[in-house]
């Protein structure tokens, strides 16, 4: 008995779809530790990932204990999750244990909840700074699956290229070429706000997914306080 044939017909206007569960909501963080102190700070901007912005006034920083705060940018669906789930986990140490986690703590399990998503990660960029124990100023730095380093200062986001150099310049007094100013300076409260304000404008006026407001969170031994500043509307 002869086998049956068949005849493969091609099939007509076939397109191929593509999906991806990540989009880039934009906005730049950074993170500046002093001596007894640390100024977190972001903009407020949330892009729809192009061209459009989605809106002008959406808060990127989070305040977990009196000590501490953490600054995300990136996806704001998993950013939303990130800090829900960091506040849910500090509510629970802190009912188990009677009190608040130590900034330095809250550091290790940020990078424990990335790691834990390594597979599906959190698509954020995190800045977390704070005081620790001693009430000396920190600030930590963070890849996307959970690898951290305690640093002088920070940034990340969309703007970041256009921020960290500035911060090199100004607080690791690199790329100086006069002996005298190459070590690094401990800048005041003031000092610190001012320069952030002025980091933050000059991001704006360069990248467009960063800008409207700047939100800056300043931490020292008597608890958090908060600002806001323009920037461009463009």
């Amino acid at each position: 008995m002869a086998a049956p044939s068949f005849t493969v017909t091609p099939l007509q206007n076939v397109k191929e779809q593509k999906f991806s569960p990540y989009v880039n909501n934009g906005g730049t963080t950074l993170a500046v530790a002093g001596p007894d102190f640390c100024v977190v700070a972001a903009d407020t901007r949330l892009s729809d990932g192009g061209y459009g912005i989605s809106s002008r006034t959406v808060p990127k920083v989070t305040k977990l204990t009196d000590k501490c705060v953490i600054a995300t940018s990136g996806m704001q669906g998993d950013m939303i999750t990130l800090h829900k789930t960091l506040k849910a986990r500090l509510v629970m140490y802190e009912h188990q244990n009677g009190k608040p986690m130590s900034t330095t703590a809250i550091a290790q399990l940020l990078s424990n909840t990335l790691y834990y998503k390594r597979f599906f990660p959190y698509y954020t960029f995190n800045v977390i700074g704070g005081i620790d124990d001693d009430g000396v100023g920190v600030a930590y730095s963070y890849d996307a699956v959970g690898s951290f380093e305690r640093v002088k200062y920070s940034s990340s986001g969309t703007g970041q290229q256009l921020v960290q150099p500035i911060l090199d310049n100004q607080l690791g007094r690199k790329h100086h070429h006069v002996p005298t100013t190459a070590a690094p300076v401990n800048m005041t409260v003031e000092d610190s706000e001012a320069l952030v304000r002025d980091v933050f404008n000059s991001a704006g006026e360069r990248d467009i997914y960063t800008g409207d407001f700047v939100d800056i969170y300043t931490i020292t031994k008597d608890g958090v306080k908060t600002s806001k500043a323009e920037l461009k509307f463009d």
